[in-house]
């Protein structure tokens, strides 16, 4: 079976268990807008619409399998009630995180630290372009900056630059409340979809 038709089948599994859910009480949990009958919610601080209808980006059209993914999965995997935030954690450190943290690390710390290795300055100008926030919260890093994946799962990268030890390190972090609003899998997709936008220059 093609790719492409697995993934179109995915898709339609996607909508029909979309189409049973009441999205009214879960737009407060989720940090999200309500449209009509949609969900209005930020990716990336992107707006997409969530709906019966599939999810779709602000100018109509249609989201890539993968974006759809996340967001139906943030969607279906709303908590019953806002979850405390906790402390700042690794993904590795996820108790479901175990069979995809090499898949993660490869994906995402390593990819920046060997993108942007030499060269912090650069780094910063991608995590600005992407709106990210400047944070003076541990001087053991060379720089720290915050981001929103969604509305409930919001993201800090860490990098320090290479030294006469070690080669440049980067570590991406989230809220351990972050498993209580998405999977895994889902997590790893937008974390990963997120370094190709800081490192596609």
């Amino acid at each position: 079976m093609k790719k492409s038709t697995v993934f179109e089948e995915t898709y339609n599994k996607y909508l029909t268990r979309i189409s049973d859910i009441d999205l009214l009480p879960r737009a407060a949990r989720l940090g999200a807008e309500l449209a009509g009958n949609a969900l209005i919610i930020p990716y990336y601080e992107k707006p997409f619409r969530i709906s019966i209808d599939g999810v779709f980006d602000e100018t109509g059209k249609r989201a890539s399998f993968a974006i759809s993914v996340v967001l139906f999965q943030y969607v279906f995997s709303c908590p019953a009630s806002i979850p405390i935030a906790g402390d700042w954690v690794p993904y590795r450190e996820f108790k479901d995180a175990g069979p995809l943290a090499g898949y993660f690390i490869s994906n995402t710390n390593k990819i920046i630290g060997t993108t942007f290795e030499g060269n912090p300055e650069a780094l910063q100008y991608a995590c600005k372009k992407l709106g990210g926030h400047l944070l003076d919260d541990d001087p053991s890093w060379d720089l720290s900056v915050a981001f929103d994946m969604l509305p409930r799962i919001p993201i800090r990268l860490r990098f320090n630059d290479k030294d006469d030890e070690f080669p440049a390190q980067c570590s991406i972090l989230f809220r351990q409340s972050a498993e209580s609003y998405i999977d895994m899998e889902s997590l790893a997709i937008g974390a990963t979809y997120f370094t190709g936008m800081l490192t596609k220059g």
